[in-house]
């Protein structure tokens, strides 16, 4: 028995060691690759003045990489990271397979914060970034403790109670974002751009403002991953094991809405990513979360980076939105789980 312990600890840490290389090969690649691609021997060359020379010195390879691609790809992995986690955590709170971190509403309290700003013409700076980030990030916020209070003042404990609230205030939500766009005249593109989600632009303030909550909403998570895994299995059996469901669905809810708004608030809305990866990362995982959690995690970041690269380079010069990448390749998945759930997934 003993033996066979070892054996699947070094299993799954083989795993985590495969993952983790192929995620630092997607992300290499990201570096690489662009609306000008850099040659491989440019490419160590400028990795080496980066680590060895000072700024001053730097040629335009290594200012491309330093201050646009390294950040864009570091920011790609914690959002795609962040989603996964959220959408994983959710999963399992609801009991519903086909949950992710929108529908609580989230995305679209972000979106409404975002498009606040954009329309307002908001121009207040906060850490180095314009209105839009920080906006987004309080309409999450905000959007997650209302339907926390809607959901236990409707239905009390009840999770279906919870999950309506959020679609309730999801898809209100929604119609005042589209009733912004509708009256958005000649701003609309970039705020359209924005609700495609996109890493376009981005540079280092941005990892640095979602870097702390992306980081609290993971661990939040996995202090509580036993106690996680046992409300997957029912809130009954987690009662009779002693588990306090409420306040932990709470915490854990708390975790997904850290995740979930400092991810929007950096990228826009992207779908998908949260409903997708947890079932990709139960392949090697199972319902444990105490592996489910950074396989999620690792798959997610790998996805998104990846999307990003396509994003990137399919009609380059131009790019697409990230977000249309997720959704072409998010639907027909979801479709896929909808035509072979059980009744226990739904």
């Amino acid at each position: 028995m003993a033996l066979s312990k070892v054996v699947d600890k070094l299993k799954r840490g083989r795993l985590i060691v495969t993952l983790s290389v192929v995620l630092l090969v997607v992300m290499i690649a990201g570096m690489a690759l662009g609306a000008v691609d850099i040659a491989p021997t440019r490419f160590w060359q400028a990795l080496e003045q980066l680590l060895f020379q000072p700024a001053t010195e730097w040629d335009y390879e290594t200012i491309v990489i330093f201050r646009l691609r390294l950040p864009r790809v570091v920011l790609a992995a914690m959002v795609g990271a962040g989603l996964a986690i959220a959408g994983a955590v959710l999963q399992g709170l609801l009991h519903n397979g086909l949950a992710d971190s929108h529908i609580l509403g989230v995305s679209a309290g972000a979106s409404l914060g975002a498009a606040t700003a954009m329309l307002l013409g908001l121009r207040f700076r906060f850490f180095g970034l314009g209105a839009v980030t920080p906006m987004a990030f309080i309409g999450a916020v905000l959007t997650l403790l209302v339907v926390l209070l809607l959901g236990r003042r409707v239905a009390g404990r009840s999770t279906l109670g919870l999950l309506l609230a959020g679609i309730a205030m999801s898809s209100f939500l929604s119609a005042l974002v589209s009733l912004l766009v509708y009256f958005s005249g000649n701003r609309i593109h970039p705020l359209l751009f924005w609700l495609m989600g996109s890493f376009a632009a981005r540079g280092w303030n941005h990892v640095f403002l979602a870097a702390p909550y992306l980081i609290a909403g993971y661990a939040l998570a996995f202090f509580y991953h036993r106690y996680l895994t046992a409300i997957s299995l029912g809130d009954m059996t987690a009662h009779h094991l002693g588990v306090d469901v409420e306040r932990i669905r709470f915490l854990l809810l708390c975790s997904t809405a850290l995740l979930t708004a400092a991810a929007v608030a950096v990228s826009g809305v992207i779908g998908f990513v949260g409903l997708m990866t947890p079932h990709v990362a139960r392949l090697f995982g199972g319902e444990n979360y105490r592996r489910l959690l950074p396989y999620s995690a690792l798959v997610g970041a790998i996805f998104m980076t990846a999307a990003d690269i396509l994003s990137r380079f399919l009609l380059r010069p131009t790019e697409l939105p990230v977000g249309i990448i997720t959704a072409l390749v998010g639907g027909p998945f979801f479709l896929y789980l909808l035509a072979s759930s059980r009744k226990e997934m739904l």
